[in-house]
């Protein structure tokens, strides 16, 4: 049977949902607040962020971005559109470099957006501008997911 993966937006922690009891009221494995399963972009900080990468076993697309950044917020609902296509199969989340910048800098954030890919705690793939969904589809099919 397939699994998918969610992360609680209360707690943090991942939890591992059947495919097919996605849709049955899914709860955290820790917490035991309903999951979010939309696959819907969270705001994370420095410290999730590397509990995530260090910890998901699927993908984990970052935003990079700031609320002031208008290339931003035009990616933004792209990215909530590609979050909900692939829910449970890859987690999408937004750092705002304004106030956390400790992983922009160490994955060498130079503008924003920056879209980075993080799989099995690595950085494997990274874009830099707003995008249409079409390009970030065929981004995750070139690196492999």
């Amino acid at each position: 049977m397939a699994h998918l993966h969610f992360r609680c937006r209360s707690c943090g922690q991942l939890s591992r949902v059947p495919a097919d009891k996605r849709n049955a009221g899914a709860k955290c494995g820790r917490c035991k607040t309903a999951l979010d399963v939309s696959g819907a972009p969270q705001v994370v900080d420095d410290a999730q962020l590397s509990r995530l990468v260090d910890k998901s076993p699927v993908p984990v697309l970052v935003d990079f971005y700031a609320d002031w950044c208008g290339p931003c917020r035009t990616l933004s609902p792209v990215l909530a559109n590609l979050g909900a296509e692939r829910a449970g199969e890859l987690i999408v989340v937004k750092v705002d470099t304004e106030s956390d910048q400790s992983w922009a800098r160490r994955v060498g954030v130079r503008g924003i957006p920056a879209v980075h890919l993080f799989s099995g705690g690595r950085a494997i793939a990274s874009e830099t501008g707003a995008r249409p969904l079409g390009f970030w589809r065929d981004w995750l099919r070139r690196s492999g997911h």
